[in-house]
């Protein structure tokens, strides 16, 4: 059977102020193919997407549909041509259900009313018979699972016969189990001829599903190739122009130092029971644990985000009477979310700003803004964090998200932090990011600082923990040292010792 190209970009060329984002990128899908695309954050996926779905309008180059020239000037436009966009934030409305938000601005009618019976069965149809997915279509969307909301974006675009699926890091969210479920889905439309462009950081999520993989830098074509022809480490080369062979960064042997932090008896109204744990000066704290065992919780008690029921926390040696974080952050606990875009960043806001608002009084003299040291701190945080920004007063929202993640970093750098809590400090960032912020935790812990990191990768886990501890449905089930641990005993002591572990398994998701 014949090849058939479904789409081409050819020569697409698109500048911001300050910002070469596109420079002649081709790229080709085939009819019924998975073709993922991949990159470091600000290598110019986003922006490709965006003018492939309309979002924005391209300086130069031009897009080819099934053999012919079109020209897309809004998202409107994309979906007439067949081609639906699944972003990483969705575009559901809450309280209208599955069927509503599927068929929302284009409903079947009868006689000049929305004929809701032909609604209801097109889309089980699509959800039931299509997809291969069940659940009740009249519940309201607020109430149904990531998982299943993904189910009803997917859905959305093909109620408008959407040949061209692109999917903006679907597994981001999603459990193990939920992912398998999307793959099936992905294997389904493929069998369909539905051409899918698969935009993701997990690697092996690649080698697993696509059949042809494109990858950029700086806004260029690296190359095109077909998966099996590559391996994980050719990829990533690609991707970064260097060997990162050696991801993680493991303790130089200076040894730790005092303790910073202790945490005693802590426990709270909804989770945790008796929290019990140190952190020293120049160590990483790994904490591993399933979905609801607490790591979150306990992190956002601890900076006085969420309210405590009892117990005590020591910093320095003293109680630290923390309520809230602004109580926090003076006892110098700092703290970067899971979720940066919602608690971590101001995003309308530039990256001078986003980097000096938990330190204003280190920049002020009794309450005036003293600008000149305000550029200084930022300029020297943005140079030794290799921040990629046109100037500090550019909007936290237009950065990549490895680099946001430096501006959150950053902003408690400039606080002076002597404890800084990582929940989740690299997710969805690309391998070259993630290497440099593993780095950066490293040299931070090395100057003396303590640093706890929750993260669901026990990969990261194992790599970065100078002690790791395991979380149980809100408790610590667990204290190992690196040199003993591995990813079956973490899981081991994450599910309780009777629970049967499998070679399935092979991370633990965020709680």
């Amino acid at each position: 059977m014949s090849v058939q190209t479904a789409l081409e970009l050819r020569n697409i060329t698109k500048r911001f102020p300050g910002v070469q984002a596109l420079s002649d990128v081709t790229f080709t899908c085939n009819r019924g193919e998975v073709h993922a695309l991949v990159g470091e954050n600000g290598a110019g996926k986003s922006t490709l997407i965006k003018v492939l779905s309309g979002a924005h309008q391209p300086d130069g180059g031009e897009i080819i549909l099934k053999g012919e020239k079109v020209s897309i000037r809004s998202p409107l436009d994309a979906l007439r041509l067949g081609i639906g966009v699944i972003y990483q934030e969705f575009t559901l409305i809450p309280y209208l259900n599955t069927i509503e938000n599927i068929f929302l601005g284009h409903e079947p009618a009868k006689g000049g009313f929305v004929d809701f019976g032909k609604m209801y069965e097109a889309a089980r149809s699509l959800l039931y018979d299509t997809l291969g997915i069940q659940f009740d279509l009249k519940r309201p969307i607020a109430y149904l699972s990531v998982a299943q909301k993904q189910m009803v974006e997917i859905a959305k675009a093909l109620a408008l016969n959407a040949e061209i699926l692109v999917m903006d890091e679907p597994s981001a969210p999603l459990t193990s189990h939920e992912l398998e479920s999307l793959f099936q889905v992905i294997e389904t439309l493929r069998k369909q001829n539905v051409t899918i462009i698969y935009i993701s950081h997990r690697l092996e999520e690649i080698f697993r599903i696509a059949d042809r993989v494109t990858v950029l830098k700086d806004g260029k074509v690296v190359g095109t190739d077909d998966v099996g022809r590559l391996n994980k480490e050719t990829l990533i080369e690609m991707m970064v122009g260097r060997d990162l062979s050696q991801h993680y960064f493991a303790p130089k042997g200076t040894g730790r130092g005092q303790k910073v932090l202790s945490v005693h008896n802590l426990c709270t109204a909804d989770r945790l029971e008796n929290i019990s744990f140190d952190v020293y000066q120049g160590e990483i704290v790994g904490i591993a644990g399933l979905v609801g065992s607490g790591r979150t919780e306990l992190m956002r008690a601890i900076f006085g985000a969420d309210p405590r029921l009892s117990g005590t926390i020591e910093v320095d040696g003293r109680v630290a009477h923390i309520q809230s974080p602004k109580q926090a952050v003076g006892y110098g606990i700092g703290f970067v979310p899971e979720d940066r875009k919602t608690h971590g960043l101001c995003l309308p806001l530039q990256v001078r700003v986003n980097m000096t608002i938990a330190s204003l009084d280190r920049i002020s003299t009794v309450g005036v803004m003293r600008p000149s040291l305000e550029n200084k701190v930022v300029g020297e945080y943005i140079q030794q964090l290799r921040v990629v920004t046109p100037s500090m007063e550019q909007i936290v929202s237009n950065l990549s998200g490895g680099n946001q993640q430096k501006v959150v970093l950053a902003k408690w750098l400039a606080a002076h932090c002597k404890v800084i809590i990582l929940d989740e400090p690299t997710r969805g960032i690309d391998v070259g990011a993630k290497a440099e912020i593993y780095h950066l935790m490293r040299n931070l812990a090395e100057a003396g600082a303590g640093i706890v990191m929750v993260s669901s990768e026990l990969p990261e886990i194992l790599g970065m923990s100078d002690r790791i501890l395991v979380m149980r449905e809100g408790q610590i089930a667990a204290e190992l040292a690196p040199g003993d641990a591995t990813e079956n005993l973490i899981l081991r002591h994450a599910m309780g010792e009777a629970a049967a572990i499998t070679g399935e398994v092979n991370n633990v998701h965020s709680g």
